[in-house]
């Protein structure tokens, strides 16, 4: 294709891996890179690139982000040999990872210094649309990071949502989806368990509620996992007390009261501190299970 572009993607987890092979399959040529050489080796097999990276970085059209935080996010950009210093000039870094906005204006400004446009990217679908390349894109940015970034855009996103022109209203707007993402994995929990305190089976639950006004997107897809006591992590109990931990710094900030939100994550900490962190984020349903001494689903 004459539009060929040259991509690394960095992080190739449940999110990362799907982006990368949209943009394989959109005919990009793309480099994997993750902590877990396996994730590469199978990327590779799939048709990434085989080139080392520190070859490839210098040449790259496009680097997405799609690591755990802010942390990996800044020692990719700006630490030892980090993209900032390495990537040519109007090429475009699409931020991925769920960032707080202040975090996000300052990787703007690390990156315009060296004529690298920036785009607070955010993202959100899960897995399933991430590999259909069907995701939604909090974006916000330049119009010059917009015009680069385009190609990849169109490769990963079924709706990119602009929101400012510089960054930090993507990661924002991410906030207000993770503060509702989060409470409603967090209420389906308590809402099967108390089901199954009343008598209710977990199976009727699901067959009752998503035809009801209760019901939610996070319910949906949640809920069958615990009916299944299938645990596998798509999202997993660890990305919430990160996630909502943002959510009430940027809260804080403001002054802006969150008491809804900060018992969702009290449940998440409970979770995690019970050895669950590294489950699929439904597994948030155990603690209540415990408490109040119930029994959850089995895997079928």
């Amino acid at each position: 294709m004459s539009n060929r572009k040259t991509v690394s993607v960095f992080g190739l987890g449940s999110m990362g891996y799907g982006i990368a092979r949209s943009l394989l399959r959109a005919g990009h040529h793309i480099h994997g890179h993750d902590i877990n050489p396996q994730l590469v080796d199978e990327f590779q097999a799939e048709g990434g690139s085989r080139e080392s990276p520190g070859n490839i970085v210098k040449t790259i059209d496009a680097a997405v982000i799609v690591v755990l935080n802010a942390a990996q996010t800044e020692a990719i950009l700006c630490g030892e040999a980090g993209l900032v210093d390495t990537m040519k000039p109007g090429s475009v870094v699409i931020s991925c990872a769920t960032v707080s906005p202040e975090f996000a204006q300052r990787m703007e400004k690390q990156c315009s210094e060296r004529n690298i446009h920036y785009l607070d990217a955010p993202i959100s679908g899960g897995s399933a649309k991430a590999d259909t390349g069907q995701l939604s894109v909090m974006a916000a940015g330049s119009h010059e990071a917009f015009e680069a970034a385009g190609f990849a855009l169109d490769a990963i996103a079924e709706t990119v949502f602009k929101l400012g022109d510089q960054a930090g209203p993507g990661s924002a707007m991410k906030a207000v989806n993770q503060m509702l993402a989060g409470t409603h994995i967090a209420i389906m929990a308590e809402a099967m368990t108390f089901a199954i305190s009343q008598g209710i089976s977990p199976e009727k639950f699901l067959e009752v509620i998503p035809q009801c006004a209760g019901t939610s997107w996070m319910l949906e897809n949640r809920a069958p996992h615990i009916v299944n006591g299938d645990y596998t992590p798509r999202s997993s109990v660890n990305i919430w007390p990160k996630d909502l931990g943002i959510v009430l710094d940027v809260a804080r900030s403001t002054n802006f009261s969150a008491p809804v939100t900060a018992a969702a994550l009290q449940q998440f900490l409970a979770a995690a501190g019970s050895g669950l962190g590294a489950e699929d984020d439904a597994a948030v349903a155990k603690v209540y299970a415990r408490n109040a001494g119930l029994q959850l689903p089995e895997e079928k």
